[in-house]
């Protein structure tokens, strides 16, 4: 009796650690706090240990893991599994990325921005290019045009912009220095003591941003309908860590993915944007709206030569730039066509 019960306790250990050795953890590195920008890899951390009965966990760190301008550096290493970056933050390491900061590209939704992005991210240069950092781009973080929140007296004009300091990444920094404005780069989670400080007079932000990271808190205006680019942030994996998963993971993993993103689009749509006019109106904002003739000046002052100068630089680096531009636009043209 000693002897099978002897036998019957060494194969419920063998079985608890065979058990164990099925799950799987993955930390995720992002930053700031839950908000908008985050929902869609909140809910696929959720999806994911659904369809695995918590076999497969995503542990979702904001900041405890790396900080977000290295987050692409921490996936290459495999530091971490999973993270969130935004191309702006270091345009060397993912020049492909950036084309979809371009200033006025013309993206006007956000499932159009979801769609380029997820195209663009299949396309073999991209894939080659982020493949560099052992990092594989599995879903985007789509975000409406940035626009700008200010202290001091509010822009009214082009002119006005003339030696502003204002924060701007990627193209939109180079739309505002062609107007005069004087761009500086920083992470999200910098910007309110720059602001306070006055390192900077104007943030340009989505909305979820300006809320999360508080740049309303001491704005005086809002520019509401600039609309002078975007910034892309796309969800990595580190490419061993994703070939390294059981089938049955693997697709819980990115079988979810479009999902995940029906819920962020959703999420932004009908809770962020619906918080966004009440918060400016009880904070006493003043939205400030440029007409037409003066969008159109300096759209056509920037758009063009942003482009060719992208593809210009681009190519110097052996990126097929062109190519990749074409794609862009010609698959941007192909969804309005379509909506």
């Amino acid at each position: 009796m000693k002897k099978y019960l002897g036998y019957t306790a060494v194969a419920a250990i063998s079985l608890a650690f065979a058990g164990e050795a099925m799950a799987t953890e993955w930390n995720v590195s992002v930053w700031g706090k839950r908000r908008a920008f985050t929902e869609h890899v909140e809910k696929l951390a959720e999806l994911v240990s659904e369809k695995t009965n918590g076999e497969f966990t995503l542990n979702l760190s904001y900041g405890g893991l790396s900080n977000e301008r290295e987050n692409l550096d921490g996936i290459s290493i495999g530091a971490f599994e999973m993270a969130q970056f935004c191309a702006g933050y270091h345009p060397d390491k993912n020049p492909s990325l950036t084309v979809l900061e371009l200033p006025f590209l013309g993206v006007e939704t956000l499932e159009q921005e979801r769609a380029l992005s997820e195209a663009l991210y299949a396309h073999p240069a991209v894939k080659a290019d982020l493949g560099r950092w052992n990092a594989l781009a599995i879903m985007p973080s789509p975000m409406p045009q940035y626009n700008f929140v200010g202290t001091g007296d509010a822009p009214r004009t082009l002119d006005d912009y003339k030696g502003l300091t204002v924060r701007a990444l990627g193209g939109i920094g180079k739309a505002m220095e062609a107007v005069g404005a004087v761009p500086t780069s920083m992470s999200a989670t910098e910007v309110r003591q720059a602001m306070d400080s006055g390192v900077v007079k104007a943030v340009s932000f989505a909305p979820h941003a300006h809320m999360s990271f508080a740049t309303i808190e001491t704005a005086k205006w809002w520019t509401s309908n600039l609309n002078p680019g975007t910034v892309n942030c796309p969800v990595v994996v580190n490419t061993d860590a994703l070939d390294a998963l059981s089938d049955a993971h693997r697709e819980a993993l990115l079988g979810s993915v479009g999902e995940a993103l029906d819920h962020y689009i959703d999420y932004y749509q009908n809770q962020t944007m619906a918080a966004w006019g009440p918060a400016l109106s009880e904070r006493g904002i003043e939205v400030i709206a440029y007409d037409q003739a003066t969008l159109d000046s300096f759209s056509g002052t920037v758009a063009g030569p942003a482009a060719e100068a992208w593809i210009k630089d681009n190519a110097a680096r052996g990126l097929p730039s062109q190519d990749i531009y074409d794609f862009v636009t010609t698959t941007l043209a192909d969804l309005k066509a379509g909506s």
